[in-house]
């Protein structure tokens, strides 16, 4: 049984992704119940970053993965899962309401 090949865009879009939601939790400080979005959001807009940028010409490139392109997209995607977690409530703005353990 021989294992499928994996493209280096998948590889490199994962780490690219991961080290978006890192730097997202560092900078945000706290990822809550949203960190999953937010690290399926990175993952998948380093992915048609790197497509989009490979196309467009990135002056940043690591072989042919796109890399500058690949951060932007997945910051745009981080930020849309930012807005839409605000704009929809959730616990973040319930917990910080309720005060320290919870309670009101």
């Amino acid at each position: 049984m021989q294992l499928p090949d994996i493209p280096p865009a998948a590889v490199l879009s994962l780490l690219v992704g991961v080290l978006c939601t890192a730097l997202y939790v560092v900078i945000r400080g706290t990822g809550h119940a949203r960190l999953v979005f937010v690290l399926v959001a990175a993952v998948l807009g380093a992915w048609a970053g790197q497509a989009v940028g490979s196309r467009l010409g990135d002056p940043l490139r690591i072989g042919d993965f796109s890399l500058l392109g690949a951060f932007v997209v997945a910051w745009l995607g981080i930020v849309v899962v930012a807005v839409a977690s605000t704009l929809g409530g959730g616990r973040d703005r319930d917990d910080a309401t309720r005060g320290p353990r919870g309670r009101g």
